[in-house]
């Protein structure tokens, strides 16, 4: 029996047992107007995602993308962020930076509730900044993000949360913009890990009703529902979808099919010919393109260890593959060339594609140089060892084509001498060969709101592991010069134009390190049935929002 099969007959059982139908349409179901004939309505959505399923609906908990898309959903933030960029109120309707940059003061929305009835106040964001923090909730995103939080305490007034760094962070508004820090209940919070990863209890549009793991999570709308953020068309009132069914279907063929008998609604990461034929005139599935801000997708080099931490090896592996011409194959235009270490989302991305051409003789010349010889099966060799480089590869984190970029990237290197050995893991064995440095080579998507992405990524301090065992600097880059500039752009709070100088001195200098190989934008392209009005990526980390969706056409 296939899973869509099986989905199907739980889903009638619910019903029949008198419980809430939520991928049904029957009690979500309305009469179009009558002048354009009968047109059956629902207010209930089907979505389903392609990426891991959630070991946990907490983003407090690890901090990772599939957490973000479905906690978006039921979580809000004090701050977001406008197509521009430009942060904007949600939670907080104002805040204050001090003329050190050593404190922020939030003014919190008035009235509003948890929907376990909790009031928001300064002790919620305390609890919540806490919770981060603590070593036990194992968060890697939120912990790296407040490292230069010392304490939160009460303003003027419960409504005035003030907020103490050890020193000016140009970056605490984006990181409080950021799904992984959003504001839950403070006292669900105080439940057990499993009890809250389970089900996190925000002041979103939807809130949680079930997890059937493996499987799918329940949403149902918070009819209390008063706090959206600035730039959201719904500006009073709970949304107008009653339910909302999160589903996980690895499969993309199996995903996209779906979509297409209107068995789903919503699906994302879909394969590129998918993409193509959603743009395609008269098509009746249409494509939202949201690409992730933050960090490109990238090829670290561990410059920590051997071979790479050979300037010439770095360079020479980065020369012997032609990474434009598998893009152009493999993704059909659908995912543009990158040239930075940060995603074209980010307004201060610098693109350096000068620095990273291909060019297979002057790959050999470098190793030639730095004393690799030809061995008799084409591999190079040097002391007795081969020029053999590991790359773990997250089957959870890279779709397909991905992969199949790799396999060609693997080919090219060989021409070279590189034995490049390519190992397909799932995310909790893939994190476990990062943790015990059996790496060379490495993808590894990072999402974060603004330029700062590039302190988390490749500051020497970002090669000490989190908590959580974690660590974000995965080229190991060990630079003090790096250090201090990415130091001095983080302090600078009041100075747009010297801050952002200061992360493109930043990204010239990662350039010509030769650590990355920088491949192309992380992709988010959220397919849907047309039809559906309202469906917006939240201009924080680009994961769709369905607060605006209006009643959408039956299948």
């Amino acid at each position: 029996m296939s899973r869509l099969t099986r989905s199907a007959l739980a889903a009638a059982a619910i019903a029949a047992s008198g419980a809430l139908a939520l991928t049904s349409c029957s009690s979500g179901t309305q009469a179009g107007p009558a002048s354009s004939g009968t047109v059956k309505t629902k207010t209930t959505l089907t979505y389903a995602s392609g990426d891991a399923e959630p070991e946990c609906l907490d983003p407090h908990v690890g901090g990772n993308y599939p957490q973000a898309l479905v906690a978006t959903q039921y979580l809000e933030n004090l701050v977001s962020r406008d197509k521009d960029g430009k942060i904007i109120p949600w939670l907080a309707t104002a805040w204050k930076v001090a003329e050190d940059g050593k404190t922020v003061t939030f003014t919190l929305k008035d009235g509003v509730k948890f929907t376990d009835g909790t009031a928001l106040n300064w002790e919620a964001v305390k609890a919540n900044v806490d919770h981060l923090q603590d070593p036990d909730t194992a968060s890697s995103t939120g912990y790296l993000a407040f490292a230069k939080i010392t304490s939160v305490t009460k303003g003027a007034s419960d409504l005035e949360a003030v907020v103490h760094l050890s020193a000016p962070d140009s970056a605490l508004l984006e990181s409080f913009a950021q799904t992984w820090n959003a504001i839950e209940s403070p006292t669900a919070l105080k439940r057990s890990q499993e009890e809250n990863c389970a089900a996190p209890v925000g002041t979103g549009p939807f809130k949680v009703a079930s997890w059937a793991k493996q499987d799918r999570v329940e949403l149902v709308r918070n009819d209390a529902y008063t706090t959206p953020p600035a730039d959201a068309a719904t500006q009073s009132g709970p949304a107008a979808l009653s339910a909302i069914t999160w589903r996980f279907i690895p499969d993309s063929a199996t995903r996209y099919a779906a979509l297409q008998s209107g068995e789903v609604d919503v699906i994302d990461n879909p394969l590129p010919e998918n993409i193509q034929a959603a743009g395609a005139e008269g098509s009746v599935i249409k494509d939202l393109n949201a690409p992730r801000p933050g960090a490109s997708n990238r090829i670290e080099l561990n410059s920590g260890q051997a071979p790479f931490n050979d300037h010439k090896v770095r360079e020479a592996f980065i020369r012997s593959v032609d990474v434009n011409a598998g893009v152009e194959s493999l993704f059909k235009g659908t995912a543009p060339r990158s040239g930075s270490a940060l995603s074209s989302a980010e307004p201060l991305a610098v693109q350096s594609a000068d620095a990273y051409p291909y060019d297979l003789e002057a790959a050999k010349k470098l190793l030639d140089e730095a004393g690799w010889t030809v061995g008799a099966d084409g591999i190079r060799e040097k002391g007795g060892k081969k020029l053999t480089v590991r790359f773990p590869v997250s089957t959870n984190q890279s779709a397909p084509a991905e992969q199949s970029l790799f396999t060609q990237l693997q080919a090219g290197a060989k021409a070279a001498g590189f034995d490049v050995q390519i190992s397909l893991l799932d995310l909790s064995s893939w994190y476990g060969a990062l943790g015990k440095n059996e790496y060379e080579l490495v993808s590894a998507p990072y999402t974060k709101v603004g330029p700062d992405v590039l302190r988390i990524l490749y500051h020497s301090s970002g090669i000490k592991p989190a908590p959580s065992g974690y660590f974000a600097n995965h080229a190991q880059i060990n630079d003090p010069e790096l250090d201090k500039i990415l130091d001095q752009a983080s302090a600078t709070v009041n100075d747009e134009a010297k801050r952002g100088e200061l992360y493109k001195q930043a990204q010239e200098i990662i350039a010509k390190k030769q650590v990355i190989l920088p491949i192309f934008d992380q992709q988010n392209h959220y397919l849907y049935r047309a039809g559906i009005e309202g469906l917006r990526a939240l201009p924080t980390v680009n994961t769709p929002t369905f607060l605006d969706v209006k009643p959408i056409p039956a299948a």
